[in-house]
């Protein structure tokens, strides 16, 4: 019965709570309306879900959040003075193939996000098959180590998490 009204809890409460972040202002009608949309939204859309991603390592997820985010901040200041103080000529983009290991399409896609979150940085393609990414960086002398960067700081953590 519990799972029929919640088919997907995390679901309903990250909806929930992005509802009140969105109002801006915690009151009982905003409260309710949030919990409402938190169980309506996944349980009217969960005939589409094929199934549930299976996250084996729930720690690594606050893990991930955290190095996420100091990531972002760090490339915002990265990204300012590239812009604010290099040439149009002394910038050097570069279109790298981060080869994947992930198989899982919630993990791959939790790597794109990533990847086109953070500034500087735009996952462009998937490779058909699923085996490589193709990342456009805005400025980088060594592309190599921007592509292990990706794979150490991401791809093996979303690995220990999703695999």
């Amino acid at each position: 019965m519990l799972k029929r009204v919640f088919p997907h809890p995390l679901l309903s409460l990250t909806l929930a709570v992005v509802w009140l972040a969105l109002v801006n202002k915690v009151t009982p009608g905003n409260l309710l309306l949030g919990l409402l949309l938190g169980i309506a939204i996944p349980f009217v859309t969960a005939p589409y879900w094929p199934g549930r991603p299976i996250i084996k390592r729930p720690l690594r997820v606050v893990e991930y959040v955290f190095i996420v985010l100091w990531d972002i901040v760090v490339a915002n200041f990265q990204v300012a003075a590239i812009i604010l103080f290099r040439r149009n000529s002394n910038i050097r983009s570069h279109w790298i193939t981060v080869p994947l290991e992930l198989t899982s399409p919630e993990a791959i896609t939790v790597l794109a996000g990533t990847i086109t979150m953070t500034p500087g940085t735009v996952s462009a393609m998937l490779s058909a098959d699923g085996s490589a990414i193709l990342v456009h960086c805005l400025h980088t002398d060594d592309p190599e180590a921007v592509r292990d960067d990706i794979k150490q700081r991401y791809e093996w953590r979303l690995k220990e998490m999703f695999q």
